[in-house]
């Protein structure tokens, strides 16, 4: 593990790259007030060159190197932002003043300007992202060390407090869905709705002394004279007693129900 952190410690990331920068000489501030940039000959800068930020570690470091061989002119490593190793000017956004460092303890303040507000605002931006991750990281590693010092979630009630529960709500809603019954499955697996509650029988029913229309006539034979019984002809319904106003022929003469047997083999209309 102390392998892998010292690997990672020397890794180097670029942060930000500017192409086009100007390092001017800042002369001594007498007072508190802070760095104007209109105090320095901004018309005649002391070199230029290309910008580098880079991070190893949680030390950025701001370089400044040649555009052509990108040989290193100056280096200005930052350990705290906003700090004294990077400030602002009163005047204007687009110029900060940096301490350069030699490696050999030797520091110097010199001004650093961008030819486009907008070079100048990434170069803040990056330090500042830079920075938060640096603190966002120290938190994870104390959280690490010390987890149960972390806030803990509460879930249990307080002094006092209640819950309600509708139980009622809870069993009708059981009661309905236990009554539900399957429907019936048809031929070819499709479901059948049931009949509605108090229904009555759908078959037709025939009025008395009528033969209904679904039933087959019986089978007649080859040679065998159309009779009566192979013919469904409607009966008609008999009269009431009351109506019969010309009495009972069938009393006064046999030779109606005679001349019915003699032409039982004949149709009659």
């Amino acid at each position: 593990m102390a392998a892998m952190a010292a690997e990672e410690e020397e890794y180097e990331a670029v942060l930000c790259v500017k192409p086009a920068v100007h390092v001017y000489r800042v002369p001594p501030r007498a007072s508190n007030r802070g760095y104007r940039a209109a105090e320095w000959q901004l018309d005649q800068p002391a070199w230029s060159g290309r910008l580098r930020i880079t991070a190893k570690g949680k030390i950025a470091f701001i370089k400044l190197e040649d555009k052509t061989s990108g040989e290193l002119f100056a280096q200005a490593p930052v350990e705290q932002f906003p700090g004294i190793a990077v400030e602002s000017v009163t005047d204007s956004s687009r110029y900060f003043v940096i301490r350069i460092e030699d490696g050999n303890g030797r520091r110097a303040f010199i001004g650093v300007g961008f030819v486009d507000r907008g070079d100048a605002f990434d170069f803040n931006v990056a330090l500042q992202d830079h920075f938060k991750w640096v603190r966002q990281q120290s938190e994870l590693a104390k959280q690490a060390e010390n987890p149960d010092q972390g806030p803990k979630l509460d879930l249990g009630f307080k002094e006092g407090q209640t819950i309600k529960l509708n139980i009622a709500n809870m069993k009708k809603k059981e009661g309905t869905a236990g009554n539900t019954r399957p429907r019936p499955a048809g031929p070819g697996g499709l479901s059948l709705l049931p009949p509605p509650p108090g229904g009555k029988s759908s078959a037709p029913v025939c009025p008395s002394g009528e033969r209904p229309s679904s039933l087959s006539a019986p089978a007649q034979l080859p040679g065998t004279p159309i009779t009566d019984s192979l013919l469904s002809w409607p009966q008609p319904a008999a009269a009431p007693a009351a109506a019969d106003v010309w009495g009972d022929f069938a009393k006064a003469s046999g030779s109606a129900s005679n001349q019915t047997q003699a032409n039982a083999g004949w149709v009659q209309f």
